[in-house]
């Protein structure tokens, strides 16, 4: 299993929402960019408006779990950036896991060879 390292300095979230490509649905938005490196680096955003600690950090959990489960089918050397939005609050794991697939599909963040799963 790989090792991703989180996104935690505020410029790389900025130059990636400048600089990267991005795609939305209801539930979350994408931000994506090739770093350069080998490896992948992913920052999770859940505003207040998605609710208290308790609702973030579980949409936090959930989030953090969709990515995990399905990193290895990723390409690598992406900078990737989950936002979540306030429906996502109200939106079930299956929910999150299919929207967060469709967004990286549009995208094309898929390994070579490997089709969506």
């Amino acid at each position: 299993m790989k090792k991703t390292v989180s996104l935690k300095e505020n410029h790389l979230f900025r130059r990636l929402y400048r600089k990267g490509k991005t795609v939305a649905d209801s539930r979350i938005a994408l931000y994506a960019r090739h770093n350069g490196g080998k490896g992948n680096r992913l920052g999770l955003t859940v505003s207040t408006k998605v609710g208290c600690a308790v609702v973030r950090n579980r949409v936090r959990r959930r989030l953090r779990e969709i990515y995990r489960l399905h990193e290895g089918l990723l390409g690598e050397g992406l900078d990737l950036v989950l936002v979540a939005r306030v429906r996502a609050a109200h939106s079930s794991y299956r929910q999150l896991e299919r929207s967060f697939l469709s967004l990286a599909d549009k995208l094309g963040l898929w390994k070579q060879g490997v089709g969506k799963p």
